[in-house]
């Protein structure tokens, strides 16, 4: 049984959707099972149906009012550079409303419902082994794993949403009595959770460069900082992530392939830009294309 496997990292899910296109189109890989945590989520329903040009369209074409329906941020462009700063009004305001968080993603909720259809979701339980994301239970500190054929469309698309929730940015969400975050801050990559759902095979992309190229550059202002500090430390459960996959690939004799970014991509995945995305998109296809060349 394969699976593919994509981890968290926002706007870089695009890498992800270039390295899936090149598997699935020029590779012919069927996989059996898809499993993703954050932007992982929102690419594998859509890859599980095969509906790799209608991805395309919809990941490099997102922009901030698609995800954030109250955004804590101010996208900005210096040069060729484009970042980030905080939006003061914003921020401000969701303080004066006694709000736990910076900012609020009910548009990107929307968003899934009319991208990701009911009719794709039943075609997924008809064809497809399963379809799993990860999301971060906080109340009961433990990480959890939604199956498509243990939800409803509705609960399905609530888990999607849930899972790419990047608090104190985004929603935090209330289900059941739990509160849900974002499947990353707990498990970046659930390539050991492919392996226990009974993976024979497992491509796993990983939307990190392997080793660090060059030094990172810390935010300047406390807002700023908190971004860098957020993502220092998922990149420790990434790399955790890891050690344990390839331990549980090796113990269960899974065929394990890894796919890095070749270089760190952004600092800041929360920047949504056309060019950056389609760049990244076709990044990720050369890149599978040259790992398999020899192939």
């Amino acid at each position: 049984m394969r699976a593919l496997v994509i981890s968290g990292g926002g706007s870089k899910g695009a890498f992800a959707g270039g390295v899936a296109q090149y598997l699935m189109e020029h590779k012919k890989r069927e996989y059996d099972m898809f499993l993703g945590t954050s932007t992982g989520s929102l690419l594998v329903p859509h890859l599980a149906v095969n509906e790799i040009g209608k991805l395309y369209d919809i990941f490099t074409n997102v922009q901030q009012q698609d995800i954030f329906s109250v955004s804590p941020f101010v996208q900005r462009k210096k040069g060729d550079r484009e970042y980030v700063s905080i939006d003061f009004v914003n921020s401000l305001w969701q303080f004066i409303k006694r709000k736990r968080t910076f900012g609020e993603s009910k548009a990107l909720r929307r968003n899934i419902r009319k991208n990701f259809t009911y009719e794709e979701y039943e075609k997924i339980k008809t064809n497809k082994h399963d379809v799993v994301v990860t999301v971060s239970n906080l109340s009961m500190n433990r990480v959890e794993y939604k199956s498509i054929n243990e939800c409803s469309y509705e609960e399905f698309c609530n888990w999607i949403w849930i899972s790419c929730n990047y608090i104190p940015f985004m929603s935090l969400a209330k289900v059941n009595g739990y509160e849900y975050a974002d499947g990353g801050l707990g498990c970046v990559i659930p390539i050991r959770e492919a392996i226990k759902r009974g993976a024979t095979e497992v491509d796993a992309v990983v939307l990190e460069a392997e080793t660090l190229g060059k030094q990172k550059v810390l935010g300047k202002n406390p807002f700023s900082l908190m971004i860098s500090l957020f993502s220092h430390l998922l990149d420790q459960v990434e790399r955790n992530d890891i050690v344990i996959g390839k331990l549980a690939a090796k113990n269960n004799n899974v065929k394990l392939n890894l796919y890095y970014t070749p270089t760190s991509l952004t600092e800041n995945s929360l920047i949504f830009s056309k060019r950056l995305m389609e760049k990244w998109w076709k990044q990720g296809y050369d890149y599978a294309e040259m790992r398999h060349e020899d192939d």
